[in-house]
């Protein structure tokens, strides 16, 4: 059985990060929950430093602490998926955004990944006290709310998107404790804790 970890990203996934990216313009998908990598493939030290400062930020009407990992196959070392998540919300956030953005590379979609990137994310929600947690979808895109379903999302919202992506989104919320509980399952596909660098979870 494949297992997977998420991995702080680090100096050493640079050539892997940003063919991570590229992958996505090939492929014309949408890039999701990458903490902002797509606009540092030039500077990559630059991202890591981003995200060293999101993590400990003061939560603002501007902006959130937010934690970005790899999501990373044991097997073979290579990042299958990115998920970014706010440790907080501001207003802004709870009206689109939420808590959780995720992305699987195209060359590894249809596996469900996805679901054990989000039971992962969870878990880290968890760990930072945080019980409901917000997620939202363009309507058009059912493999991204069949994941918060599978997690035990509840739809609460559907609505036009008039400001950013300007499409019909759909709006989830996940009771943390009770989909943990609910999921046992996904455990086994989680590698041991320390079987890998910067494994969490």
């Amino acid at each position: 059985m494949e297992q997977f970890y998420f991995e702080v990203p680090g100096p050493q996934r640079k050539a892997d990060a940003i063919a991570f990216i590229r992958e996505f313009r090939e492929y014309g998908s949408e890039i999701n929950g990458t903490g902002g990598l797509h606009r540092y493939l030039d500077d990559y030290a630059g991202w890591l430093e981003k995200l060293n400062a999101d993590y400990i930020r003061e939560p603002s009407e501007e902006k959130v602490p937010a934690r970005t990992y790899f999501l990373v196959r044991q097997g073979d070392g290579r990042i299958i998926g990115m998920i970014n998540i706010r440790l907080a919300l501001n207003e802004r956030l709870r009206r689109y955004g939420g808590h959780i953005g995720y992305s699987i590379r195209p060359t590894e979609r249809g596996k469900g990944y996805n679901k054990i990137n989000l039971y992962l994310g969870l878990k880290v929600c968890a760990d930072h006290g945080i019980r409901q947690v917000l997620l939202d979808a363009d309507l058009d895109n059912p493999a991204s709310w069949r994941t918060m379903e599978a997690l035990g999302g509840k739809r609460i919202r559907e609505y036009f998107e008039d400001q950013h992506d300007h499409c019909m989104v759909v709006d989830y919320e996940i009771d943390v404790r009770r989909a943990l509980e609910a999921h046992p399952e996904y455990e086994a596909y989680l590698a041991p804790e320390g079987s890998a660098p910067e494994a969490i979870g």
